[in-house]
C-alpha cells in the first residue's frame, strides 16, 4: 500500500465536499476499491468512507416502491421481510452475493456505483427498472449502465438510494463461477405494469435486456416461451471461465429458469 488519506464524513452533503470535485474516491463496503489499491490498479490520495452516514442506511416500503439506503448491506436485503413480501426476487439475489462475509460488508451502492459485469445488482436494477436516487438527481435504470465499470454518475455525485418498483411477479437465476460466487451468466426477469423486462448480467461487459425475450414474455408469461430464444455471442464476455458462446447458452437457460422462479 502507499500513503493516502481518509475522511469519514457523516452526511451526505460532507461526503459531497470531501470529493473536491471527483478528487477523491468514494469508498462503501470496500470490497472493490480496496483489493485495485491493494494491487496498484488504483492510487487515490483521498479516500472518502461512507459508512458513518446514517442516511444512506434503512429500507424504506410502499405498496408500489422499495426504496433501499445505498449503505444497506447486501445481509440487510436478504434479510428483510418487508422486501421479501414484495419483490422476493430480490431478497433471494442479495442471498447469492458472495459469501457471508461479503454480504455482510458489501453495500447495493456500492454494487451498482461500481458497475461489475458480472455483479448481481445491476440485473435487479435494469430488469425491475428502478431509480438511481443520487446526491445531485435520479437515474433511471436504463440511463444508468454505459459499460464496462462505467455508469452515469458524475465525479461528484454520490448513490443515496435506489428504489425499486414492486412489480406483478419477478424471478432471478444466476450460474455462479464456484471460486467467486460471481455470476458467469444472471438473468432476472419482471412482470411489470409496463410489461417483461429481462435483465442479463456477467454475460457482457455490463447489464443488458434482452428486448426480444420481453416481448415473447408479454405475450405468454411461461418459462417454454423462452427457452428457443438465444442471444447472439458477439460481444459477449469470453474468459478462463466460459466462452462467448457457452454464456449466450447460458443467457436462455438462466432465463428460462428465472421465469419459472417468478411463479
Amino acid at each position: 500500500m502507499y500513503n493516502f488519506s481518509v475522511e469519514r464524513p457523516t452526511t451526505v452533503a460532507q461526503a459531497v465536499d470531501a470529493l473536491d470535485g471527483g478528487e477523491a474516491s468514494v469508498m462503501a463496503g470496500g470490497h472493490s476499491l480496496l483489493p485495485t489499491m491493494k494491487l496498484r490498479l488504483a492510487d487515490p490520495e483521498h479516500v472518502v468512507d461512507l459508512s458513518n452516514i446514517a442516511e444512506l442506511k434503512g429500507i424504506s416500503v410502499s405498496a408500489d416502491v422499495v426504496t433501499i439506503g445505498a449503505m444497506t448491506t447486501h445481509a440487510e436485503v436478504a434479510a428483510s421481510d418487508e422486501i421479501h413480501r414484495r419483490i422476493p426476487a430480490l431478497t433471494g439475489l442479495a442471498g447469492l452475493i458472495g459469501d457471508p462475509a461479503v454480504r455482510n460488508r458489501g453495500t447495493i451502492g456500492g454494487s451498482v456505483a461500481n458497475a461489475d459485469p458480472a455483479a448481481d445488482y445491476p440485473a435487479a436494477v435494469l430488469g425491475l427498472g428502478a431509480t438511481i436516487n443520487t446526491s445531485k438527481r435520479q437515474l433511471a435504470s436504463d440511463d444508468f449502465f454505459r459499460g464496462l465499470f462505467e455508469t452515469a454518475l458524475e465525479d461528484d455525485e454520490i448513490i443515496t438510494s435506489v428504489s425499486f418498483p414492486v412489480p406483478v411477479r419477478a424471478g432471478y437465476s444466476k450460474f455462479p463461477q464456484p471460486a467467486s460466487r460471481y455470476a458467469l451468466v444472471g438473468v432476472f426477469v419482471a412482470q411489470t405494469a409496463d410489461g417483461a423486462r429481462v435483465a442479463v448480467t456477467g454475460a457482457g461487459p455490463s447489464a443488458f435486456r434482452v428486448f426480444e425475450m420481453e416481448k415473447a414474455l408479454a405475450s405468454n408469461w411461461a418459462p417454454e416461451t423462452v427457452s428457443e430464444l438465444a442471444v447472439p455471442e458477439f460481444g459477449l464476455n469470453a474468459d478462463i471461465h466460459a466462452s462467448a458462446k457457452y454464456r449466450a447458452h447460458l443467457v436462455t437457460v438462466m432465463a428460462e429458469r428465472a421465469v419459472a422462479a417468478a411463479y
